[in-house]
């Protein structure tokens, strides 16, 4: 599009109190651009005077200098426009607010080595989105060439089975993919279940037949037993899926990716792509490479992992010292569910019944953590189990000993209800010996609530063991992706399926595929039907908005996405092994192959790429480096002691709502500082920074969310692929001659916003200590 270009700056909310809105004006001006001011450019009458340029000048470009881009989106969004929020209001004038940053008198202004350093700031800002403006295009949606709305669920239990009748309901077809021969997954093997409903205190019959009825009742759901999936290729919107018969072994089986010591030669040289290509093909000997898609595979358009889990299943002698595998009638909390849904509880031993139960919560041994796989799940099994005991024996007794009793929400009901059952006894403690004798078992515990030891006789001893997600054993899923079938780094999180988003549950690290129910973490069956319904609007939400051709969470609406210029491309690999996502794919050679519906517009390709040859329509290396570059850098020449120039590279996620928090609340920090927002912190290519050292600028500091196993990326590995770049920023600056310490790397979370003045200014202060940089001026 031909871009007419028009600059509007407000006057509201202090700005034009703290800001010579003239020497502003002036800024566009020198540059060509018309610039208009107004009093409050959010107003219907502001809003108007938009509108009127647009429609009779024919202004299609806008820059609007008022506040963060952050507030009044919708108010500054206009069809067919290219809009650029300039942030001078939290950015500029609630940041550093005139008592702490005063303006020049009249009699200063008269000596050119006298600065405004808030003007100085207002006016680089403007330059940096008039130099953004003018390098980015207006983005036009990705659109499928073939595109299905039916949903694919994974796992036939109660978790799969709500979710596809919650996204029937809505209008979507669903297929259920069950591997064993009949749906009900583990709760079809269990006597009784928690309570779902109000008062919250009673055990009710599990809800397996209700939800297998409506179902088979159910004409926009196809149920397929003793089936898994073994590929699913494409991207959202268009999946393709080649199903199989568990056990089977067919050319479609999804290939996988070679192990890190067979990508290299004898003598530890990483192979060339076509090497490594080759190896991937005799490793995978059988089956078809990624890129090719089953013709008879049949299509879909989003997936929910419903997987569920297995019972933890003890290592030889793991438990050995509270009697498991020495006593035999030391269980399992899963083997004695299976007892009691086939009538009363009697011991495996001998068949006799077992009127007193002791259930073990915690493994001991001077630890006081539960079982592996375990969480409040199991606390109330426990509770559930106990009354079992006491409704088979009008004289049973069963002993909770535990070391935590987590019954949340109004499952505290449940507890009391349980506390107040005839022959149940609960006790904080451990249990530090298990033993048979006579009859029966001797159980004894130590530091419980009554502050001495104690022992029990018992007929079985119960231990609650967890529920493993079943992707620790197998993907499910087998994705069809470069990066393999599976979910990435899912060892951090202990198997389960979850990418762990604080912001985004049920969203894994796949576009398009949503896990639901105790694929993430230990859950009842309530917790588990309310999961299900969450990932089912997920996946309703990613097929509409592919369908529009736009970006899914975090970056929802967005248009954009990844453009290569691949006659310069290298084949290094790296934008297919950085992306969090799995959304680039390569050929025999290493060439990407891009899937758009599967990107969430991230950028982590285009900060990993040498070549520079990745960017987004509106968000490129060319924008952001424009806009580095148009930052003026004051020197001797400009001022006896000119300021420093400081350029912040800030997370839009958590770094850039914290800053604005921190101008709402007037908190303010260096005035010698120029931010620019980015996407993540994984979209920073170490050009920008050298271009910022290169013309002058004293330091550069990233700011972006925290990493590491408690992450808050919202794209999951984006600040620490940044630290990982910064570290070998090193050698560059060395070659500079420039210090290391003027480039730094600083988390932050959302709520740390108090935190952020000190952290900035500890950083410039540090960089004023090591001096000016010496091509400042040239």
């Amino acid at each position: 599009m031909d871009k007419k270009y028009g600059v509007y700056i407000c006057t509201g909310c202090g700005i034009g109190d703290a800001l010579d809105i003239k020497s502003l004006s002036d800024v566009a001006e020198e540059e060509g651009l018309s610039c208009q001011s107004h009093p409050f450019l959010c107003g219907k009458e502001g809003v108007d005077l938009l509108k009127k340029d647009i429609a009779e000048n024919g202004v299609n470009s806008l820059i609007i200098a008022a506040c963060s881009r952050r507030v009044n989106y919708d108010v500054f969004g206009f069809d067919g426009c290219i809009v650029d929020r300039v942030n001078i209001r939290e950015g500029v004038v609630w940041s550093h607010p005139r008592a702490v940053y005063p303006a020049l008198t009249e009699e200063e202004k008269e000596d050119e080595d006298n600065f405004d350093r808030v003007q100085m700031m207002a006016e680089d800002y403007l330059r940096m989105g008039m130099a953004k403006i003018a390098k980015i295009k207006l983005p036009e949606p990705y659109l499928l060439e073939n595109f299905t709305k039916k949903i694919l669920v994974l796992g036939g239990g109660v978790t799969g089975m709500t979710a596809a009748l919650d996204a029937a309901k809505s209008g979507y077809e669903v297929t259920i993919v069950e591997k064993k021969a009949q749906l009900g997954g583990n709760v079809a093997n269990w006597r009784q279940q928690l309570p779902t409903a109000a008062p919250y205190e009673n055990l009710i019959p599990t809800v397996v037949k209700a939800k297998i009825a409506a179902v088979e009742a159910e004409s926009k759901i196809t149920v397929k037993t003793e089936t898994e999936v073994a590929r699913i290729a494409g991207e959202p919107g268009n999946f393709t899926v080649t199903m199989k018969k568990p056990g089977e072994r067919i050319e479609f089986d999804v290939p996988y990716p070679l192990p890190e010591e067979m990508k290299v030669d004898e003598s530890g040289k990483e192979l060339d792509a076509e090497s490594l290509h080759a190896k991937f093909l005799e490793y995978n000997e059988g089956r078809k490479d990624i890129l090719s898609f089953d013709p008879e595979g049949e299509q879909f358009g989003a997936v929910i992992l419903a997987a569920g889990w297995r019972p933890y299943e003890p290592k030889a002698g793991e438990f050995e010292h509270l009697g498991l595998g020495k006593v035999p009638d030391v269980l399992t909390n899963y083997e004695f569910e299976e007892i009691a849904a086939k009538g009363k509880i009697v011991r495996p031993s001998d068949g006799k019944e077992a009127k007193s139960v002791v259930f073990v919560q915690s493994p001991g041994e001077g630890d006081d953590s539960d079982f592996a796989y375990t969480g409040s799940v199991t606390s109330l099994v426990a509770l559930k189990q106990a009354k079992y005991v006491c409704d088979d024996y009008e004289d049973g007794k069963a002993y909770v000993f535990y070391q935590h009793m987590r019954t949340p929400g109004l499952l505290e009901n449940f507890y009391k209800n349980i506390q107040q059952t005839p022959g149940i006894f609960m006790t904080k403690g451990e249990v530090t010996g298990v033993a048979k004798t006579g009859g029966g078992i001797a159980v004894e515990a130590s530091d419980t609530l009554l502050g001495e030891n104690i022992q029990v006789k018992a007929d079985m001893v119960v231990l609650a063991t967890g529920m493993v997600p079943v992707t620790v054993d197998n993907p499910v899923v087998n994705l069809a992706y470069r990066q393999g079938p599976g979910f990435r780094d899912n060892e951090i999180f202990d198997g389960y399926a979850d990418s762990n988003f604080i912001c985004f549950p049920y969203e894994t690290q796949r576009t398009g595929i949503y896990a639901a129910g105790a694929i993430r973490r230990s859950m009842t069956v309530d917790e588990s039907m309310e999961d299900a319904t969450g990932a089912a609007l997920k996946a309703i939400q990613c097929l509409e908005s592919v369908n529009r051709g736009v970006s899914v969470h975090p970056r929802s609406g967005d248009m954009t996405f990844p453009d290569f210029f691949f006659q310069r491309c290298t084949q290094c690999k790296r934008c297919t092994d950085e992306c969090p996502f799995g959304a680039l794919d390569d050929d025999a050679k290493g060439t990407p192959k891009p899937n758009p519906a599967r990107c969430r517009r991230c950028g982590t390709c285009m900060g990993a790429c040498p070549e520079r040859i990745i960017g987004f329509s509106d968000y490129n290396i060319d924008s952001i480096g424009s806009m580095v570059k148009s930052v003026k850098v004051p020197s001797e020449d400009d001022f006896a002691e000119p300021p420093f120039r400081i350029l912040g590279l800030v997370c839009e996620n958590d770094a850039y709502p914290a800053l604005d928090i921190a101008g709402l609340n007037k908190l303010s920090y260096s005035a010698d500082v120029r931010l620019i927002p980015v996407r993540c912190l994984g979209s920073v290519n170490v050009i920008w920074i050298k271009d910022a050292l290169s013309q002058g600028m004293d330091g550069v500091f990233l700011l972006g969310c925290k990493h590491g196993d408690d992450y808050q990326c919202h794209f999951v590995k984006g600040s620490e692929l940044a630290s990982i770049r910064m570290k070998k920023i090193g050698d560059a600056l060395a070659s500079l001659a420039l210090e290391e310490e003027r480039v730094a790397q600083f988390e932050v979370a959302i709520d740390e916003y108090d935190k952020l003045p000190k952290m900035i200014n500890d950083f410039v202060e540090m960089v004023e200590d090591l001096g000016p940089n010496p091509f400042k001026g040239f």
